[in-house]
């Protein structure tokens, strides 16, 4: 919705370099659909975080956080801007501000938990979790099943929820000093953006990439296989769902999760909120908080790398 080319546009100007911050775009294979900066808009300004780990490897926030932190230290010290761009905003949370420990993890629980999935399904064990932490499950897809697997055995290791160890931790560390900037679109314009970029997934060939990840061998349980458009398709290619009633799904779920995001983002009183074409106001921000950064060096002071 004008994220990508805005980060382009922006770190070019300001000598940057972009950190993707999209949980989806660092899965190899899995371009169309995650809607992942294509090869020219790459050549513009050097991409990190995308096309780390295949379709069936584990990766996670703190995952994320850890090798995003390297990334920008690495740029910070050769002088270049990191812009960190992205709509995951736990990956953003845990990046800037750390995440809490939830205990150690319990293979025998997990184990228990991945066979009564298995048997049962996701949606056995998240109505589950929803009696235990109503919060956590209300922000986790009953299909992710990994997520809900984890917030259960931290349930049964600690008799805690992860929800009370967010609300403790608080995500207080503070890593970086940061600027944080939202782009804002009016919600009817951005629901007919959506669909307009549904169709265009569609015409530059999401259904092939699909079934070219299936043919080669990623079963549609996984966790990067049941995200919102990989799921969609897979149930049509199984013959589990006519293609209009693809369609309309997949935009609608694509529509839900843009608001779930927004909810997110607009619950963070640091980011200051601007719309895409607003390019000059935004560069200015971006100017004047990289100038109290040279400030701080020039009193010597532990300067942070800038973020967006």
């Amino acid at each position: 919705m004008g994220k990508t080319s805005t980060a382009i546009n922006l770190a070019s100007t300001f000598n940057g370099e972009i950190i993707g911050a999209d949980s989806m775009q660092l899965y190899r294979y899995m371009d169309i659909g995650t809607a992942k900066p294509t090869t020219e808009e790459q050549s513009c300004v050097a991409h990190h975080m995308i096309d780390l780990v295949d379709p069936d490897e584990h990766f996670d926030a703190r995952q994320f956080a850890e090798m995003a932190r390297e990334k920008i230290m690495k740029l910070y010290a050769r002088g270049v801007t990191p812009f960190v761009v992205g709509g995951t905003g736990l990956y953003i949370k845990a990046l800037v501000n750390g995440l809490f420990k939830a205990g150690q993890s319990d293979t025998h629980i997990r184990n228990r938990l991945k066979e009564q999935a298995r048997i049962y399904g996701s949606d056995f064990l998240h109505k589950r979790l929803s009696r235990h932490d109503p919060d956590t499950a209300e922000r986790i897809h009953p299909n992710d099943t990994y997520r809900i697997i984890r917030a259960l055995e931290v349930h049964e290791l600690t008799g805690k929820t992860i929800t009370a160890f967010q609300q403790e931790h608080g995500f207080k560390d503070n890593r970086f000093r940061v600027l944080k900037i939202g782009l804002h679109i009016n919600r009817e314009v951005l629901y007919d953006r959506i669909n307009h970029r549904v169709d265009v997934m569609i015409d530059s060939g999401f259904l092939d990439e699909v079934q070219e990840l299936l043919d080669m061998g990623y079963p549609d349980h996984l966790k990067s296989m049941r995200s919102i458009g990989y799921r969609h398709l897979v149930d049509f290619i199984q013959g589990r769902c006519s293609w209009d009633e693809t369609m309309r799904t997949l935009k609608r779920d694509t529509r839900r999760y843009a608001k779930r995001q927004l909810t997110w983002f607009k619950a963070d009183p640091e980011i200051v909120w601007r719309e895409p074409g607003q390019l000059k106001e935004i560069r200015q921000l971006i100017k004047k908080f990289l100038q109290a950064e040279c400030r701080c060096n020039n009193k010597n002071l532990r300067a942070s790398p800038q973020l967006e």
